[in-house]
């Protein structure tokens, strides 16, 4: 069977739009357990050391290499995680100070060159009866350290995922690391406490926020395809990005300042139902109407609601607040500006002026991103 020679850049089209969503659609299918940084707050004096960390106890339990993971359904452990998330807050208690001797081994806390001994001294699980959302479990451990006033560094290794690590009494310039593949702090003094310039926070958090839009951010990857897909014309395109950005920009500092609290049962199916609204209206119409700013505000308020969640994750010292939330936010553009960058280069640039680009590749990747929008509200709602 041959093909004419002129239906070739059309195909090829076609194929590269199939390829590119069909990642997309893939990665959507882990989505559910995402695997969040744990939070360790470090308490030092003369001859101790206390830490309380927050974590997600059943990867570790499970014995899930988290190094490298976006999401635990990644794991070949996958079912043991599912099994140990189901069980009672005592049990899960019962199977950690069980796993204990191992886990231990894992978590490293150095005074000088020595490594302390840590000892567990509590573990309080919180009941979460939606599986489909993560358990908190908080331990409290505590070492003893050597008499000569060496500053600490703590850490763990990298298989059990990210973690921060807050030197606590430390005002509102205390050291907050985010440590990742095994990394520790930076050395914390016994007398005082470190800090961290502004300046520095600013710029871990630009890569924070990057990375919730990519590769993360899968359900705001496809909105902001569906911005791009209603024209290729600059004009309508930075609209609809400059609202959709003042938009979430407002609702990310209010929800991170505590003014706003949204339940997020009700804000992921709604940020669902928001890829299906733009989707739908691009299949219908090639040019932006006066009502579609109106409602990509509205629906960047919902995305902004979603940001914050995630950022009020990574417990930033009230002093470095404004720095990592203005970080976060830019990460957050360059991660949206990027997924429009690759698209135009993936599509629009090759087949933007083709007369059937709008029919074969602008309307067909809507009807997609739709049933995909639509097939994650459901999920979100029923599932």
């Amino acid at each position: 069977m041959t093909f004419p020679l002129k239906n070739m850049p059309y195909m090829l089209g076609q194929l590269v739009l199939l390829s590119m969503l069909a990642v997309i659609t893939l990665a959507s299918s882990v989505a559910a357990h995402e695997i969040r940084p744990a939070i360790a707050d470090v308490t030092l004096s003369e001859d101790s050391v206390t830490m309380k960390i927050r974590m997600t106890a059943e990867p570790l339990i499970a014995g899930i290499n988290l190094e490298g993971l976006q999401d635990t359904n990644e794991a070949p452990d996958a079912d043991l995680y599912d099994a140990l998330r189901a069980l009672p807050p005592e049990d899960l208690k019962t199977r950690f100070q069980t796993a204990w001797a191992n886990i231990a081994s894992g978590i490293t806390v150095l005074a000088g060159e020595a490594p302390v001994n840590l000892e567990l001294v509590s573990v309080d699980v919180l009941d979460q009866p939606d599986l489909e959302l993560p358990r908190d479990t908080t331990i409290e451990l505590r070492g003893v350290l050597p008499s000569d006033a060496s500053d600490v560094q703590a850490g763990w290794k990298g298989a059990y995922g990210p973690i921060i690590i807050r030197q606590t009494e430390g005002g509102d310039d205390a050291y907050a690391g985010y440590l990742e593949n095994g990394a520790l702090s930076e050395p914390l003094p016994r007398a005082g406490a470190a800090t961290e310039s502004a300046m520095s926070v600013f710029v871990r958090y630009i890569g924070v926020g990057f990375d919730h839009i990519i590769p993360k951010g899968l359900d705001h990857i496809l909105f902001v395809l569906g911005l791009f897909f209603l024209s290729l014309h600059l004009r309508p395109l930075i609209t609809q990005v400059t609202v959709f950005t003042a938009a979430h920009t407002i609702t990310l500092a209010l929800a991170s300042l505590g003014y706003i609290s949204v339940n997020p049962a009700i804000v992921e199916p709604l940020i669902a139902a928001s890829i299906v609204y733009v989707a739908v209206e691009n299949i219908f119409t090639s040019r932006i109407t006066w009502w579609r700013p109106i409602v990509i505000f509205a629906f960047g308020l919902l995305h902004g609601m979603g940001f914050a969640s995630v950022l009020g994750e990574f417990g930033l010292a009230p002093g470095r607040f404004v720095a990592g939330l203005i970080g976060f936010n830019v990460g957050v553009e360059v991660g949206q500006l990027t997924v429009i960058a690759l698209a135009f280069l993936a599509v629009g640039y090759w087949f933007g002026k083709k007369p059937w680009y709008r029919a074969r590749i602008s309307i067909p990747a809507s009807v997609f991103i739709a049933i995909v929008g639509g097939y994650w509200a459901v999920e979100r709602v029923f599932l």
